[in-house]
């Protein structure tokens, strides 16, 4: 039986909102791994999103599922789509039906501000978790009341953990606040070398990939075709680096695209590549395709390096990912994507983001891990909108980008697995947290603390007016 297993009966339930968990996005994904990692301390109710669900109004049981991925015996977990996140009225109706024992919340504030309305009412009976995938400076003021309306708040990374704290105040300390980095399932991603057993599958997936042609150095992009993303930016780059080493070796050069050819919320990558890129000899490989992880898995394995230009980003999926497979990084030093280039102080230790140096994206501290070759930001422009009225975007030059792929490229193949495979084992680390099974540990150890330290909260006190009638009484929301 898995390690401080409780029988169902017994167990707590938590209604989780997110991105349905049976689909593919970065947070279904993670959410789907915190509750197969978790279903032997807790029920999973998920009310789980998507943009015009084609399953609304069914309920799903997953629980066999789960039990045969996890050996345990009585699983509970159930999924039911909805078209969006929710409102207030299907929260109340849950509540009333499904009588959970706290609300978990994963994925952007802004989806959920109906819910923050009602927290009071909320948390007068149960707590409202949080996994907080907020990433970027200057600290969100804007967001404290969102902070103020959970009782604990876990950060996907070290610089996410600071914010929620510069943002709280003195708040803070009535909050459970926790570290809580993504974690990859070593079950799914994983290092294939010649000694593997399937190593002949990804030498045929190498060569089905490329068509036949001999490809020496791998350059791969895992990653949604979105503007922040800047997948344009890593084509340019790209070719920019074939240039550097000359036509006859950028010709068993490849960069692998995953993702969307064309985007409205990116761009048309396939344009970007027919008007910068000479087809004499810069290979660019595009694949929308849904792939299942063991493809993944062999075409992380076909890469030497995976590139994110992400001018701000929570945590960067990709690159943990590619890491778990021993494939070295090139992160543009922004929110989260720091931790995964586990940048060190003069004293060695991994830095940790303070109020006096609050991120290392300036180059601060150089040092970092022999995994990954970092691109720090070039400039620095505010964005915004309406819900988010100021965030940083830092965005690094393709020239940098370049470089670090030529980097990368001249270590040659035995400094790259090498390097590569100390990647790996970080990520499987006590200290980096950043696989699946110590993910979960950490998401337990933070609800069970968020359990403990959790008073109900009043809505309403009643005051009597002195001045008025001794009849007459005013209700005061406490806080207001």
């Amino acid at each position: 039986m898995v390690e401080g297993y409780i029988q169902k009966a017994d167990r707590k339930k938590i209604l989780l909102l997110c991105d349905d968990i049976r689909m593919h996005s970065g947070v279904a994904t993670m959410a789907r791994e915190i509750v197969i990692g978790t279903s032997h301390r807790f029920n999973w109710f998920n009310l789980g999103a998507a943009l015009k669900h084609p399953e609304v109004g069914k309920v799903f049981d997953i629980s066999d599922d789960v039990n045969k991925n996890t050996g345990i015996p009585d699983s509970s977990v159930q999924v039911m789509p909805s078209n969006g996140y929710g409102d207030a009225t299907a929260i109340r109706t849950l509540i009333k039906q499904q009588k959970p024992d706290a609300i978990f919340i994963f994925t952007d504030p802004r989806y959920w501000i109906w819910l923050f309305e009602i927290e009071r009412e909320i948390r007068s009976k149960i707590p409202i978790m949080w996994l907080n995938i907020w990433d970027e400076f200057p600290a969100p003021m804007y967001n404290k009341d969102y902070y103020n309306s959970v009782d604990t708040l876990m950060a996907i990374s070290k610089q996410t953990k600071l914010i929620n704290e510069l943002v709280l105040g003195e708040d803070a300390k009535n909050k459970v606040l926790e570290y809580v980095p993504h974690g990859i399932n070593p079950k799914y991603f994983f290092p294939i070398k010649k000694d593997n057993e399937n190593y002949d599958k990804l030498l045929d997936f190498k060569s089905k990939l490329f068509g036949g042609k001999d490809i020496d150095y791998v350059v791969f992009f895992n990653s949604r075709n979105i503007q922040r993303k800047h997948p344009g930016d890593t084509i340019l780059a790209y070719s920019q680096f074939c240039e550097m080493i000359g036509k006859e070796q950028a010709k068993r050069c490849a960069l692998v695209m995953k993702t969307e050819i064309s985007s409205q919320h990116g761009t048309d990558l396939k344009a970007i590549k027919d008007t910068f890129c000479d087809p004499e000899y810069v290979n660019v490989f595009f694949n929308s395709e849904k792939l299942t992880p063991e493809q993944m898995n062999l075409l992380y394995n076909v890469s030497d390096v995976n590139v994110l230009m992400s001018s701000n980003e929570g945590w960067g999926l990709s690159l943990t990912e590619a890491m778990m497979t021993g494939t070295m990084i090139i992160p543009n030093v922004t929110g989260g994507m720091q931790d995964q280039a586990r940048f060190t102080e003069e004293n060695g230790e991994w830095f940790t983001p303070s109020a006096d140096i609050p991120s290392n994206h300036r180059g601060t501290y150089k040092e970092h891990g022999e995994w990954a070759v970092p691109v720090f930001p070039s400039n620095m422009s505010m964005m915004g909108s309406p819900l988010t009225p100021y965030i940083f975007d830092d965005r690094c030059k393709p020239e940098d980008v370049a470089d670090a792929m030529k980097q990368i490229y001249d270590l040659g193949p035995e400094a790259r697995d090498e390097k590569g495979m100390k990647g790996h084992e970080w990520v499987l680390s006590d200290e980096s947290n950043m696989s699946s099974p110590r993910m979960c540990k950490r998401v337990i150890e933070s609800i069970e603390k968020g359990f403990e330290n959790f008073t109900p909260r009043p809505v309403y006190e009643i005051e009597k007016i002195g001045t008025r009638p001794s009849k007459r009484i005013k209700h005061k929301l406490i806080g207001y």
